[in-house]
């Protein structure tokens, strides 16, 4: 796959080898690093090698690739330490709590007493009919 590398992108340089990383796989497309903030040991981030600053921009076999990564990285990630769970945790643009405009997933490993917090309050839907088909209008 053709690769477009952003000069001032800091994912970038650290996707494509211009920065040491803790590095646990990597490929021709991407790389998973470890998080230098982790939420928790093992705590990895999937790097497409190509610059896509969110999910909308990401190459259609980019997106076809990076879940067999995160399934086969977070099943070490999980086994080698015997964690309860897993979240894959990816957000897409500054109201979604993207930082870092380069796309990533979180691969955040989880115990079932750990204090971390990634909940929202659950709200109702009374109208899934309309918004589903408002929905459908744009796919």
């Amino acid at each position: 796959m053709k690769k477009h590398i952003d000069d001032n992108c800091i994912f970038c340089k650290l996707a494509n080898g211009q920065i040491p990383t803790n590095s646990i796989y990597e490929d021709d497309d991407f790389k998973v690093i470890l998080d230098a903030a982790p939420a928790a040991k093992g705590h990895a981030i999937i790097l497409p090698k190509t610059h896509a600053a969110n999910l909308f921009e990401l190459p259609e076999e980019y997106g076809e690739k990076i879940f067999a990564i995160a399934k086969k990285c977070g099943k070490a990630i999980k086994e080698t330490y015997n964690y309860d769970g897993l979240n894959v945790l990816q957000n897409n643009g500054e109201a979604a709590g993207q930082t870092v405009f380069h796309l990533h997933v979180h691969l955040i490993p989880r115990m079932n007493d750990d204090k971390i917090n990634i909940n929202w309050q659950q709200g109702e839907s009374t109208d899934g009919e309309t918004v589903a088909e408002e929905i459908k209008k744009n796919i």
